[in-house]
């Protein structure tokens, strides 16, 4: 047996491994040694191949004019036969293209004009002349289960594409972003806190209180639209009259919004990639008095009321005291003298949002595809409060949107679309997601004297004189209440298969389209903080002696000092079972199109059914009949009719399935052979069109109206017994819910009248637009019927109620070419609807002026003010108030006794302004560009619309002031508002119209300035198509009468603050 020593073991590994090391790197030479052979070999072949190539190739360069001989900029042009092959025309109009020798078709396009195809053969220099496009005539709108050019369309519908939306200044809610784009469309923001920004939307007004929300269906599935990116839509409609929306049944009474998304183009892959990065901040806040202009107007009022409320005397400061509020001497003073900007405390002065969108698209003969991934941070304007218990608070929202369209033509007839779509959404709220309106409540009543929100020792303060009365600490609120999300989960998917059957009859196609939607939304999973067994610590710093009070006891045996437990607890949450649904639609549909000579007809039969259901409740079903036949000649005369049997679960067998229809017509009067021979090239287009139809409704609570039903629990009230109730050992039987068999359909006839026009080569075109709806037969439901309170039970749901609503718009749109390098273009819309309640079962002996017939739905109610008691005499002369009349004082309103029976009540309340939904509204764009540089800005307004914001200052209890513009004295008699009140409590009537605002408003809604990349030397080099960098914004510039940013009534007083967005970003295309 050989034995080597350690040393020499050693030596021989060394020799080993210097032998193998030089194998290796022999053997990698060799290696690549060969691989450079191989690949010099391939590198010769191909200059070779590509030298052969080029021999067979032929260039062609060009120049693309307009018809006034201006060359064009960025117009397309592509080879036919291999879209792949294409360039766009550099800064002087023109093009060089490598093409294939041999004869070829060359597509030269560009935006607003009419495409145009040259043939070209071998090298050559050729000149192509563009001319302007009639866009009103070619341009195609996306309709209920199909697409026509909008020239054949007889319906109220206007669209818009994703350009347009693109401009919306980092807005992540796409139904903010239809602000304004869209005549006859309305929202109104209720909020601005993250992930809650979506806005109520109706359509041509309100005409039934059973809710105006419109349909929203998304690739013809009906899905939320806040499941949608921005970045991922193609167009989207929106559908206004009978003849739109009939097709959809009774879905689409209240209008019908259709989004279409992006799908894939046969051709090479193309990359888009979107960025921006968005600084916001608040809005408008209600102005509120510092501690010294607040503390000087409660003296005046003290003065005032003195000889009411002569105790109100030992609330009155003298000067040198109230000095100190605004100028403390030191850090003691500031403590014990507050005087609190609650904006300033609690807002930063920016937030910051991202957005981030990656698409791509492309496709070759058999499978065309879209997918796009979206990211969209929403960050908070509230600052971040460090409240070292281990855990962040404040607000914020996080979302994530996947999405994948799919086309497969199978066959040469067949084709088959896929859409698969899902999102990821989760929202952060403090307070764990209970009286989360408590945070913003400090701009709203906090008085800034009360107390420090923190003071330097770190105790919160805390108004000890009376704690539950005098507001809550917003700082305190939003810090040490723990934190609660909310996650929201979707997952769509849809099939269509398409097959065309022209062998059978040419233009009939057939298709049956699969939908499976499923929602989840968890609420409260994160940190309960407020059911510890031990408070925070809070003081209070007596402004008149200096002392300290606090609310912490301090156990003297073993406890020398406070201490919190910091004992919060975490919760898993719990499912929403209101937002957790699932949804099944199975649809067929036929179609048919052809073209004799110059009559074209159409047709389409459609028949769906959908379950659905959310949480533990059973599924209800809703069944759909509809068909639309449309005749067109020579592109003259236009004819439509629509039908739709509808059937709904919520009436008896009877009513349960009805018929409703709709027909329209249009007249093109410039395709008249009369009107062409009068040679007015300056007319392009003018159509009238009128649509008349009706559509069912069944949208009120509850389920099965024509049955009773009965519900299990509680206890008899044994009250001759004299057993209490909840004492009794026996639950019983009770009707919960009368059955109505008699109960049946609401139906809505729609009446519409337009003329459509376009001017100068399609530089100017537009719409005017009338339209009538009367919704008879309402539903009302029990708790809305003028039933005596004891008739033991809720009363049925019955057809009683019937509005009338009508209005007009006016669309004006314009684009103009005016040289080479310059555009300009822009438009201008306005909507008025205005409606009026015709019945709504109102008790019969309620005054008129208070019933709600008569009056519009949603009609603002108040006691009517006209001037002030100036002095004794007017106040003794003036009618008295049946409550709490010795409390009137001069300087008061004069509130008018509409009924005139010698003394204000209830029955002097009177309808007042207008509803909360505005009856005007208009919208103003305008866009200028210049070569590689793009402006446009947006500006949005309503009026005739009433808000209520609860500002109450003082009272006796809050030395909260509000900045309301003068107050009423001998002197000023003609001020802008009564002195508030202190010590004397002023009767329910005696603020009159104070608190209702003009809603109306104008905002410089959008406005961004852009400039794109297309045809420098090194966007190309790094392999770029196109780069687009912007700044814009949104909610720049408010000019309203309003207190704060407010676009609806959002429960009286506070809303989390309106956002204004300034937004950088790009848009890359490779």
């Amino acid at each position: 047996m050989l034995t080597l020593s350690r040393k020499h073991f050693i030596k021989f590994n060394e020799k080993i491994m210097k032998n193998i090391n030089r194998k290796i790197i022999s053997d990698c030479f060799y290696f690549v040694f060969n691989q450079i052979k191989a690949v010099s070999s391939l590198f010769l072949l191909a200059s070779l191949s590509l030298t052969s190539v080029l021999a067979q190739n032929a260039t062609v360069r060009g120049v693309v004019q307009d018809s006034n001989q201006e060359t064009i900029i960025g117009a397309s042009v592509t080879l036919k036969q291999n879209k792949a092959v294409g360039t766009v025309t550099n800064a002087d109009g023109r093009f060089t293209l490598t093409i294939p020798s041999g004869s070829h078709t060359l597509v030269v396009s560009y935006v607003g004009m009419e495409t145009k195809e040259v043939e070209v053969q071998g090298n050559k220099e050729i000149i192509v002349t563009l001319s302007d496009k009639n866009l009103q005539l070619d341009e195609v709108v996306v309709v209920g289960f199909g697409q026509q050019k909008k020239a054949s369309v007889v319906g109220a519908i206007t669209q818009t594409n994703s350009q347009v939306l693109e401009r919306t200044g980092g807005v992540s809610s796409l139904g903010q972003a239809l602000t304004g784009n869209l005549p006859g469309l309305v929202t109104m923001v209720a909020s601005g806190k993250p992930g809650e920004e979506d806005p109520r939307i109706t359509i041509r007004g309100v005409s039934t209180w059973n809710g105006s929300d419109p349909l929203v269906l998304v690739d013809g599935i009906e899905r939320p639209m806040n499941s949608v990116d921005i970045n991922s839509v193609a167009t989207i409609s929106v559908l206004k009259d009978a003849s739109a929306t009939a097709v959809f049944g009774v879905r689409g009474a209240n209008g019908v919004i259709l989004i279409n998304t992006k799908r894939g183009q046969e051709g090479k892959a193309n990359v888009d990639i979107n960025v921006s990065t968005t600084l916001k901040t608040y809005s408008k806040l209600p102005g509120l008095k510092d501690s010294y202009d607040a503390l000087m107007l409660r003296n005046r009022v003290i003065e005032n009321e003195l000889g009411y409320k002569p105790e109100s005397w030992s609330y009155y400061l003298p000067q040198q005291t109230i000095n100190k509020y605004r100028w403390p001497a030191n850090t003691e003073e500031f403590e014990r003298y507050p005087n609190v900007d609650w904006v300033d405390e609690l807002l930063k002065d920016v937030a910051t949002s991202y957005n981030a969108n990656v698409n791509v698209s492309g496709g070759t003969q058999f499978v065309k595809y879209f997918t796009s991934v979206d990211y969209a941070h929403e960050g908070d304007i509230y600052k971040n409060v460090d409240n070292n218990r281990g855990y962040k608070t404040g607000f914020g929202y996080d979302r994530i949107n996947v999405r994948s369209n799919f086309d497969f033509t199978l066959t040469k007839t067949t084709q088959l679309s896929v859409n698969l779509s899902g999102s990821h959404a989760v929202s952060k709220g403090t307070n764990f997601n209970n009286y989360e309106n408590l945070v913003w409540a400090a701009f709203y009543g906090i008085s800034p004297d009360s107390f420090r929100p923190k003071y330097s020792d770190g105790t919160f303060g805390f108004y000890y004189p009376n704690p539950t009365q005098a507001a809550t600490n917003s700082m305190e609120n939003i810090s040490v209440n723990g934190v609660g999300y909310t996650t929201s989960d979707r997952l769509n998917t849809d099939f269509t298969l398409r097959q065309k059957l022209d062998f059978f009859l040419k233009g009939l196609a057939v298709q049956g389209r699969l939908a499976f939607d499923n929602s989840f939304q968890e609420l409260n999973r994160g940190i309960d903080d407020t059911n510890d067994w031990e408070n925070n610590a809070h003081k209070w710093i007596d402004p008149e002696t200096g002392n300290v009070y606090t609310d912490v006891t301090v156990d003297g045996n073993n406890k020398f000092d406070y201490r919190n437990n910091i004992a919060w607890t975490t919760g898993a949450g719990s499912v929403n079972n209101g937002a957790t649904y699932r949804r099944l639609n199975y649809s067929t549909q036929i179609d048919y199109s052809n073209k004799f000579g110059e009559h074209t007809v159409g047709g389409m039969g459609n028949f769906s059914r959908e379950q659905y259901a959310s949480g533990s409740m059973l599924p209800y079903y809703r069944e759909n009949w509809v068909f639309r036949a449309t005749y067109d000649y020579a592109r003259r005369y236009l004819l439509e009719y629509n039908g739709a049997y509808n059937g709904s679960e919520k009436f008896a067998p009877a009513y349960r399935f009805a018929f409703f229809q709709s027909g329209g017509i249009g007249w093109v009067v410039t395709e008249e052979p009369f009107f062409k021979k009068l040679n007015a090239t300056w007319l392009d287009m003018l159509k009238f069109r009128t649509s008349f139809g009706q559509i069912g409704d069944d949208n009120v609570g509850g389920r099965w109206l024509y049955m009773d039903t009965w519900g299990y629990g509680g206890a008899y009230n044994q009250g001759l017994t004299g057993v209490d109730p909840s004492n009794s050992p026996y639950q019983w039987y009770y009707e919960s819910q009368v059955g109505n068999p008699n109960v049946h359909w609401e139906v809505a006839k729609k009446l519409d009248i337009a003329a459509d026009f376009a001017l100068f080569g399609g530089m100017i075109s537009g719409t005017v637009d009338y339209f009538n709806e009367n919704r008879s037969d309402i539903l009302l439901s029990g708790a809305s019927r003028a039933v005596p309170s004891y008739f033991g039970t809720t009363a049925p749901t019955a057809n009683l109620g019937e509005v009338a609503s009508n209005g007009f718009e006016i669309e004006l749109r314009w684009n103009k070419q005016l040289t080479r390098d310059w555009r300009l273009w822009g438009n201008v819309f306005y909507t008025r609807a205005v409606n009026k309640i015709i019945k709504a079962d109102d008790p019969q002996l309620l005054p008129e002026y208070q019933k709600r017939a008569n009056k519009q739905v949603g009609q603002t109610y108040s006691y009517l003010d006209h001037g002030y008691y100036n002095n004794w005499d007017e106040l003794y002369g003036s009618t008295g108030h049946d409550a709490l009349n010795d409390s009137r004082m001069p300087g008061n309103y004069n509130i008018l006794d509409y009924d005139a029976d010698g003394i204000i009540s209830t029955f002097d309340n009177i309808p007042y302004a207008y509803t909360g939904v505005p009856l005007n509204t208009t919208n103003l764009q305008i866009g200028v560009d210049y070569k590689g540089f793009s402006f446009f800005s947006q500006f949005y307004g309503v009026n005739d619309v009433t808000r209520y914001v609860g500002l109450s200052s003082l009272g006796g209890v809050r030395n909260t002031a509000f900045d309301e513009g003068t107050y009423w004295s001998k002197d000023d008699v003609n001020a802008d508002v009564p002195l508030p009140r202190w010590g004397n409590i002023a009767s329910p009537y005696t603020t009159g119209t104070r608190f209702l605002f003009d809603g109306s408003y104008v905002r410089l809604k959008y406005a961004e300035i852009s400039y794109t990349f297309s045809n420098e030397k090194w966007l190309k080099e790094m392999g770029m198509n196109r780069l687009k960098v912007f700044i814009n914004g949104n909610n720049l510039l408010l000019w309203t009468k309003m207190p704060d940013d407010r676009e609806s009534n959002t429960g009286g007083n506070s809303a989390y603050p309106t956002q204004r967005r300034f937004n950088l970003g790009l848009r890359l295309t490779l």
